[in-house]
Formats: C-alpha cells, sequence, structure tokens
C-alpha cells in the first residue's frame, strides 16, 4: 500500500519511471505519448540535455537563497527575459513556484494597489462562471468550476461571477460570434454597475479558457470590450494563461491575439516546462509605481518565491524555445493538427465541437449532436477516454462538468512545441479509437 496521498485513493498509477522527447516511460517499459504535456506543461518534452545542463550548472553555483536577504543572477535574468518580451505597460516581475500561487499574488496585490491608492473599499472580485484559477482557498474565491468549490463553500471568500465567453453553448442563432462577444463582454459591465464600481478590484479571467472547457477561445472584440469597460470603472484586469500561456497558442502571450495588456498576468506550466515548480505574477508599471510611491513594500512572500534553481531552469527552457524558433512550430503544426482534428471529428455524431489554437485544442462529447446533449455524467466518459488512450500509448487531458459544472465531458490536448506532422497524425488516430472505445461502452 502507497504512503502517498494520491488524488484518487481507491485506484493505482503505473510509476512514471523516465522521459525521452515526446515519450513517457512507466516501470514495465511501456511508451506513451505525451499528447497533453501532463496539464499543458511540458512544452520542450522530457529529458531535454541543454535544460538537464542548465540545472546542474546552477545547482553546483548555488540551490536557493532567500529573497529577504539576497536577490539571485537567474531570478534577475529570468526578469529581464520575461519583461523584454511581456504585453505593453508590464514592468515587474514576482516569481513563485506555481500557478494558484501566481494567481493568490495577483488577487492580493490588486488590493493592496487599492490600498495604496486610498480606494479601500474596492474588494470585490469578477471572474465567469466555469473557469478555474487554482486550486488554493483565494483562486478556488475567484474561481467558476462549482464542483471544486463545492467541497469547501462555506470557507470561501465571496466571488462574483459572470457568464464564460463560451460560443458553443452560449451564441443564439440569431447573432455574429462578434456580437455574442460583445454580449457577453457586457455582462462585466452589468455586474460592475450592481456591485458599484467603487467596490470593485479587479476581473480575473483565463484567456483562452482551458481545462474547464477544453480550450475555448475568446470571440472576436470580447476582450477589447472587456479591457475598454474595466479602465472606465477603474477595475483591474488580471489575465490567467497559467495553462494558455507561455507559447501553448502560438504566440509567448495568448492576449497578443487579443491586442490587449492586462495590469497582471499569472503565467506557469510552459514558464518551466516541467522541468522546476515555477509560476509569475507580470505586473503594469502603474501598479509598481504607486507601491514604490506609498509603502515601497508588497507584503507576500514565500519560502521559495525566486527561487535560483527554478529562475535557471525557467529562463534555459524559454531560451531554447525562442532559439529553436519553436512558436512558429507551434502555429505550423497547431494547423494540422486542427485539420485532422477537424477531418477525424468534424463528423463524428457524438462529437459536438472542435476548437483551440495553437498547441491547445479540445474535443467536446456529445450524446446528441444537434441538441447538444451531454452525456450523463454517472457513465464517467472522460475517464473512459482516458483510461482508452493510455492503454494505446496516448496521454490526453480529459475533464467532466463541461456543460454546466456537473454534466459534459471533453478532451484537452496540449502536446509539446517539438512534436512534427507524423507524431500529430499519431496523437489523432489514437485519440479517435480511444474515444471510439469508450463510447462504445457507454452505449
Amino acid at each position: 500500500m502507497s504512503h502517498l496521498l494520491h488524488r484518487s485513493l481507491n485506484g493505482s498509477y503505473p510509476v512514471a519511471m523516465g522521459g525521452e522527447g515526446v515519450f513517457l516511460i512507466d516501470g514495465d517499459g511501456k511508451r506513451y505519448i505525451d499528447a497533453s504535456g501532463g496539464a499543458a506543461v511540458s512544452c520542450l518534452g522530457h529529458g531535454h540535455p541543454e535544460i538537464a545542463a542548465a540545472m546542474h550548472a546552477q545547482i553546483d553555483r548555488l540551490a536557493y537563497a532567500h529573497t529577504s536577504f539576497f536577490t539571485s543572477q537567474p531570478a534577475e535574468e529570468l526578469a529581464d527575459h520575461l519583461i523584454a518580451r511581456a504585453p505593453k505597460g508590464l514592468s515587474n516581475v514576482f516569481i513563485c513556484s506555481s500557478g494558484s500561487e501566481a494567481i493568490e499574488a495577483c488577487l492580493k496585490l490588486a488590493r493592496h494597489y487599492f490600498v495604496e491608492t486610498g480606494e479601500r473599499t474596492r474588494t470585490n472580485f469578477i471572474s465567469r462562471r466555469q473557469s478555474y484559477h487554482g486550486i488554493t482557498v483565494g483562486a478556488l474565491s475567484v474561481g467558476g468550476r462549482m464542483k471544486d468549490r463545492a467541497p469547501f463553500a462555506e470557507m470561501l471568500l465571496q466571488g462574483h461571477h459572470i457568464a464564460p465567453c463560451h460560443a458553443y453553448r452560449g451564441k443564439r442563432d440569431d447573432e455574429t460570434l462578434q456580437a455574442y462577444g460583445l454580449r457577453m463582454a457586457d455582462e462585466l459591465e452589468a455586474k460592475i454597475l450592481e456591485l458599484g464600481p467603487e467596490t470593485v478590484a479587479a476581473f480575473v479571467a483565463e484567456t483562452v479558457v482551458g481545462a474547464t472547457l477544453g480550450a475555448s477561445p475568446p470571440a472576436p472584440g470580447y476582450f477589447k470590450r472587456i479591457r475598454e469597460i474595466c479602465d472606465r470603472h477603474g477595475v483591474l484586469l488580471i489575465l490567467d494563461e497559467v495553462m494558455c500561456g507561455m507559447g501553448r497558442t502560438g504566440t509567448l502571450h495568448a492576449c497578443e491575439q487579443e491586442g490587449i495588456a492586462p495590469d497582471l498576468m499569472a503565467i506557469a506550466k510552459g514558464l518551466g516546462g516541467g522541468y522546476s515548480p515555477i509560476g509569475a505574477m507580470l505586473v503594469s508599471g502603474t501598479i509598481t509605481e504607486a507601491i514604490r510611491e506609498g509603502s515601497g513594500a508588497f507584503p507576500h512572500s514565500q519560502t521559495y518565491n525566486g527561487h535560483p534553481l527554478a529562475c535557471a531552469t525557467a529562463l534555459a527552457v524559454q531560451t531554447v524555445i525562442e532559439r529553436d524558433g519553436l512558436l512558429a512550430n507551434v502555429r505550423k503544426q497547431g494547423g494540422h493538427l486542427e485539420r485532422r482534428l477537424k477531418e477525424r471529428f468534424g463528423n463524428h455524431h457524438h462529437v459536438g465541437d472542435v476548437r483551440g489554437r495553437g498547441h491547445f485544442w479540445g474535443i467536446e462529447l456529445v450524446a446528441d449532436r444537434d441538441a447538444k446533449t451531454p452525456f450523463d455524467a454517472a457513465l464517467k466518459l472522460n475517464a473512459r477516454i482516458r483510461q482508452a488512450a493510455m492503454a494505446r500509448g496516448l496521454l490526453v487531458y480529459p475533464m467532466g462538468g463541461t456543460a454546466d459544472g456537473a454534466s459534459g465531458d471533453h478532451v484537452l490536448l496540449a502536446p509539446p512545441f517539438i512534436v512534427d506532422e507524423p507524431m500529430m497524425d499519431t496523437i489523432v488516430e489514437r485519440l479517435g479509437e480511444a474515444v471510439d472505445a469508450a463510447i462504445a461502452q457507454v452505449r
């Protein structure tokens, strides 16, 4: 019996023993194509020799120094690298160890900014239903994945939610995609006015919704209207690009494709590519200067902030991505993945939608394609697909609750940036077999 407190105490897990490029290898020597990068993490695949060398070199010099006493060269260099490539207006970086920590930092800094500027009544945060922003208490409070919130509802902070911008289930037949996006954005203004603009600190949103909705991109114009609404009411815009950022959608930051910049942004996952735990908060110069001119401090820290080994690792990952032109490969191979997914699933009786960008794609499963009726949640179709895929040597990221938080199933793909066309073809072929096999079990 394992002494680990596993995610599920009633199941068993194969032991991951090695990694090689796009493959993970278990204790029996079975090789799995990591078509989801774990949870959209392993952007360079596994066992990259240059990343291992950079980690080894750094640990030979310095593994750890507490940020209350020192800064470090890797942390400074990583911050310089990120800000040189950041959306306009972002000027500083807070380095932590995960995406949830990055979101927590964004929430606290947003509040602290308004304390510094004398607007202490701004305590409300607005986000969207069917969103996921992390598993810590603050992140759960603003998140909109209700099944994760439910066990802890009584202890969560007050959060406010509007509808997601999810065209597959939200757009009316009588409106254009752009009109739908503007209608959804206007829900934010209505909620701000309902709460009172002077009480709202920030709006939090994933630029492309990941695990909860399965790579659901925003409608055209949605985020530009969101940015205008936030500016009009003095509300900060926090973008969560923990999953969809750092090249996953074909540009370094997903918001580049929306033509906007946030006030605060959370990144992680692809930042370090899974080689070391790391996340970061990117901060606008306006916020930084307000604090500098006020108390001069952000009262928030953790033991491993700016960890030198993690920072050196992330800098090596980002350097390889840039040097090897891997974002161009994401755009090229992402186009191929889109074509292959639509060829395989576009007319599938039980696939209602194929959506995504770059190396970030999802398919939504439905019992009735015309009515968009989800499968009964009790069937646990998404778990069956995961099992069928693993049996075929494929790792994908299925999730339930896609339709309404309780029912609905999707499969998320987030392959490493190094994948080529033949490997993409194999991924789609094995996924098709797994989906058909899982559906056959529940029909």
